[in-house]
């Protein structure tokens, strides 16, 4: 998000009166740039403020601190993976493959389309207060798990042959993982190849006999 586009979505936010939805929904775009642009430790929650066109006393009734922030705002990443995970799952069956497929499909997408969120929740969690990093990470694990039940129910029904179950799911997630840092999206490759292609590797990884 460019700093016009912040500042558009803060524009009609009083300094002085932060209302729900307007003042955090700008803080929020504020940190994202900010976050992006400059990194966490490049950025002072001056800067946020400034960006969102708020007051400091207006932002810090939404948000104690710049760490409350990007756990806030890390948070909210991981909860929209999430959701767009789980209405992919919906529409379709019980079938591993294509269940494996969907969910294929829905991350690719997902790191093409918010490339700057990936980019926040990967290269920021490390800074990450203890705390936080504990709260995210039981949210990491249910990502982990919602991979590797796919997976085991694959390999339990005789659909997937991979010899280490584990193993193939680390090597599925990461492929996936990694299409944020080279894809580029003016490339030659529609979001929509890539999710295909993607599906293909993974389902040649989990070794699918369908």
């Amino acid at each position: 998000m460019s700093h016009a586009d912040a500042m558009s979505t803060a524009e009609d936010v009083h300094p002085g009166a932060p209302r729900r939805g307007g003042g955090r929904d700008a803080i929020t775009a504020a940190a994202r740039a900010s976050f992006a642009e400059r990194g966490y430790h490049g950025t002072s929650i001056r800067d946020i403020a400034r960006l969102a066109g708020l007051s400091l006393s207006a932002l810090y009734y939404w948000h104690p601190s710049k760490q409350h922030l990007l756990a806030a705002l890390m948070e909210e990443i991981t909860h929209d993976y999430f959701q767009r995970c789980d209405l992919a799952l919906r529409e379709v069956g019980d079938d591993p493959a294509e269940r494996l497929c969907a969910l294929v499909r829905v991350t690719v997408e997902y790191r093409v389309s918010r490339r700057v969120e990936s980019n926040i929740a990967n290269l920021e969690w490390r800074n990450l207060e203890p705390e936080n990093r504990e709260r995210l990470a039981g949210l990491r694990r249910g990502a982990t798990r919602l991979w590797a039940d796919i997976i085991d129910d694959g390999v339990a029904r005789g659909v997937f042959g991979c010899p280490h179950p584990d193993d193939a799911r680390r090597a599925v997630v990461a492929a996936c993982n990694a299409i944020v840092q080279w894809y580029e999206p003016d490339g030659d490759i529609a979001p929509q190849e890539l999710a295909e292609r993607y599906t293909g590797i993974a389902l040649r990884i989990v070794d699918h006999r369908g």
